[in-house]
């Protein structure tokens, strides 16, 4: 199945330098395989964190050259966890890559209050998928780390999403605030929050993007769906980000484009001092070095905001 949107990520990342990548805990085949093929294809420069006799065993194993990466030595994955956000506070690292630790283990060193890697900033969760019958990367939060956001946490959560859809180059960025329907009711609380969102973009609160909600899905993504409705805004039927109530809402959306619609899902964490690349292994190839190539645009975008900010 093509995937265009993918294939036009992939080569903007491509042309930019590798970014040292912390993998915390590259322990069994897919996750060192996923860590490799990134490197061969020119997107990471990546530091192996974790015990050096098992990620050696599992190397040979799937018959991995890894003999020109760096292996920093640990005795478990709470440990590679700690040792690969260190390496990033360092700064020898500018991206941090799950392993085969749970995200669990890893989130909890990102976001530990005296060593982790926290910011003033909510840390949330966007998958960026490439949906076959969609003519854009559509971006996804957050499906992933935030259960049951308050509006306040809500408000970080459309700024990375829109952050990063300037990292990714969409231009104008459109983001529908999702619920089960486009009019307010205050017995929908999702509707309540979508509306104030919409008004804290008006006030300058949000910033970068163009808000909409409360919106539906199908008014969200599809022209006709919104014109049946009589919505008009420069977001209906073109959203290319979609803000979702909750955990659960965001994860069967993302689930059922995967596996009903046949799309792709790159996954990041912003919020951070650095992109968290969270990858599965149940994620195809591409959606691997698609995840990679998102975290190196954010890195770049990172390193091109410090140098202004030095100027």
């Amino acid at each position: 199945m093509s995937h265009e949107n993918y294939e036009r990520l992939l080569a903007r990342a491509r042309a930019l330098p590798a970014i040292p990548t912390a993998v915390a805990h590259p322990c069994d085949e897919s996750s060192l395989t996923g860590a490799v093929d990134a490197a061969q294809m020119g997107l990471i420069a990546p530091i192996l964190v974790g015990p050096v006799a098992r990620i050696r065993g599992v190397a040979a194993q799937a018959g991995l050259d890894i003999s020109r990466y760096e292996i920093v030595d640990t005795p478990h994955s709470h440990a590679s966890a700690a040792e690969a956000v260190r390496l990033v506070r360092e700064g020898r690292a500018e991206c941090l890559m799950k392993g085969s630790l749970h995200t669990d283990e890893l989130m909890a060193a990102v976001v530990a209050h005296e060593d982790g890697l926290r910011t003033a900033r909510r840390i949330s969760h966007c998958f960026v998928m490439d949906v076959p019958a969609y003519d854009m990367p559509l971006i996804v939060s957050d499906a992933a780390v935030n259960i049951a956001p308050t509006l306040e946490e809500k408000v970080d959560i459309v700024q990375n999403a829109i952050d990063l859809g300037h990292a990714l180059g969409l231009g104008e960025v459109r983001v529908a605030i999702l619920s089960a329907t486009e009019t307010v009711n205050p017995k929908v609380p999702s509707t309540v929050e979508a509306a104030a969102l919409c008004k804290m973009a008006d006030r300058g609160q949000i910033t970068g993007g163009i808000l909409d909600g409360p919106l539906a899905l199908d008014n969200a993504i599809n022209l006709q769906a919104a014109a049946i409705k009589k919505i008009a805004s420069p977001v209906a039927g073109r959203a290319n980000v979609l803000i979702v109530p909750d955990l659960e809402a965001g994860n069967m959306l993302a689930k059922s484009l995967t596996f009903l619609a046949g799309a792709d899902a790159a996954g990041i964490v912003m919020g951070a001092k650095v992109p968290v690349i969270l990858t599965s292994r149940a994620d195809s190839v591409t959606a691997r070095l698609a995840s990679c190539a998102v975290a190196v645009l954010v890195a770049h975008g990172r390193r091109e905001t410090i140098a202004k900010a030095v100027q």
